[in-house]
């Protein structure tokens, strides 16, 4: 490592620690000039290209990853470690899935699953532009399907009444499905 002030390279590590984003952080200093200096080091990772709907591709572009994802989220309740941690989880999965091309639409969907669980106003904001959407029926359908989403429980099945407490406090119960009995005359 080269010291920035003299160009040295006798340069020796004083404190390394890890990084919030994944790398090693170390604090260095030069034996000729006595300069302090931290540097970052990150794992390099090979990353799949993304290829574009027109057929071009583009290397996996981190920053341009966590703008998009910023300008969604712009003017909301989510910190830039949260949006941080979300663009190092597809840049992972990116890195891991074992193919040279990733498409598109799978980043886009990546990015949309993400910030679905994040935060709702800025998946909406991400989907209208990722989407195009041109009109307030696009936007309608969306809201709706989000809102038949949050009736899903863990398991993927759908609730059928509404878990709203009654006077007494209680849950409201499903109608019965006791059979009825008759008396046979």
């Amino acid at each position: 490592m080269r010291c920035p002030v003299c160009d040295s390279r006798n340069t020796r590590v004083l404190d390394s620690r890890e990084s919030k984003d994944a790398g090693i952080r170390r604090r260095r200093s030069c034996s000729e000039c006595g300069h302090r200096f931290s540097t970052k080091e990150r794992i390099e990772e090979t990353l799949p290209s993304v290829m574009k709907r027109d057929g071009s591709r583009q290397s996996f572009d981190r920053k341009k990853l966590s703008r998009g994802i910023q300008l969604a989220c712009r003017k909301r309740p989510v910190s830039d470690e949260e949006i941080e941690h979300v663009v190092q989880a597809i840049e992972r999965w990116a890195g891991t899935r074992g193919d040279r091309d990733v498409p598109a639409d799978h980043v886009g969907e990546r990015v949309m699953h993400h910030l679905h669980e994040l935060d709702p106003v800025a998946y909406v904001r991400f989907v209208s532009v990722y989407q195009s959407f041109e009109s307030v029926e696009e936007f309608e359908a969306l809201l709706r399907e989000m809102e038949k989403a949050e009736r899903v429980n863990v398991e993927g099945q759908r609730t059928l009444f509404d878990s709203t407490p009654g006077k007494s406090g209680e849950k409201k119960a499903p109608p019965s499905t006791k059979a009825k009995t008759y008396e046979v005359k």
